[in-house]
């Protein structure tokens, strides 16, 4: 009796997990990188990804993100702060796409031209 009361509860316990974690699938990094001074602003810019706000850098940070396999939109803009003259831009930057496969660790840097701000592919350097 005890041996199936305690098999029962288990049971429970491993239903009562969530469907979506998979030790098996794996996921790809992607590394986001304002060290070097390439964007002449020491505004805050906003990092989109699939339209959502998902991190913010200022000159000399970089960020990372897990990301499962698949394609990403992300999109770069500036965003107001407490720096003086740091004005969200009337213009979006493009999107840009990049596809992940599992086990991917790949490392942009922003970077600017006369278009505006943009991810440029870097070494990862470690």
């Amino acid at each position: 009796m005890r041996w199936s009361a305690l098999s029962l509860v288990s049971l429970l316990g491993l239903a009562s997990l969530p469907m979506w974690a998979n030790a098996s699938e794996d996921y790809g990094v992607l590394i986001i990188s304002r060290e070097r001074l390439e964007v002449p602003t020491n505004c805050e810019i906003g990092l989109y990804v699939n339209d959502q706000l998902a991190g913010r850098l200022f000159q000399e940070q970089a960020t990372a993100f897990n990301f499962p396999p698949g394609k990403i939109s992300l999109q770069l803009k500036l965003l107001p702060g407490q720096v003086p003259g740091c004005l969200p831009g009337m213009l979006a930057t493009p999107l840009q796409a990049i596809t992940l496969k599992a086990g991917d660790v790949r490392k942009y840097r922003i970077a600017q031209k006369e278009k505006g701000m943009y991810l440029l592919p870097a070494k990862l350097e470690y």
